[in-house]
């Protein structure tokens, strides 16, 4: 027997990709919320590829050409870059702004691919609309 991984299918992990950023959107959104409440400090989630990883789903890149993953300009720097108020708060609005755009801005995309994706389907099967 191989050694081989499940492949991903790829409406599930569109699927999979817009529920972590929906969760993603929803610790940022709380970092906002707690912006002026004293000792807060931001929180976000694990990156989206250990969450697949975890899941035992991993892609892969089936030619050189392909574009690897991508990494996040402004992930995991939410805690160790935020300086403190005087009330020990350490939520910076300015980057957890930059955090909601990037997360807004991927959620459009994979919603984009998603319904390109269930297209294909129905025009696979016949169906139009």
């Amino acid at each position: 027997m191989s050694n081989a991984r499940p492949a991903a299918d790829p409406i599930a992990l569109a699927e999979a990709r817009i529920r972590w950023l929906d969760r993603r959107q929803a610790v940022l959104a709380q970092n906002i919320a707690n912006a002026d409440t004293p000792n807060f400090v931001a929180r976000d989630i694990e990156p989206f590829a250990a969450a697949l990883a975890r899941s035992g789903i991993v892609p892969e890149r089936t030619n050189a050409r392909h574009l690897g993953p991508l990494r996040s300009a402004a992930a995991g720097r939410a805690d160790r870059n935020s300086e403190r108020s005087p009330n020990g708060n350490a939520v910076s609005l300015d980057q957890q702004a930059l955090l909601v755009a990037e997360t807004d801005q991927a959620h459009a995309l994979a919603m984009t691919l998603h319904h390109r994706l269930m297209g294909l389907f129905r025009t696979a099967l016949g169906r139009q609309g």
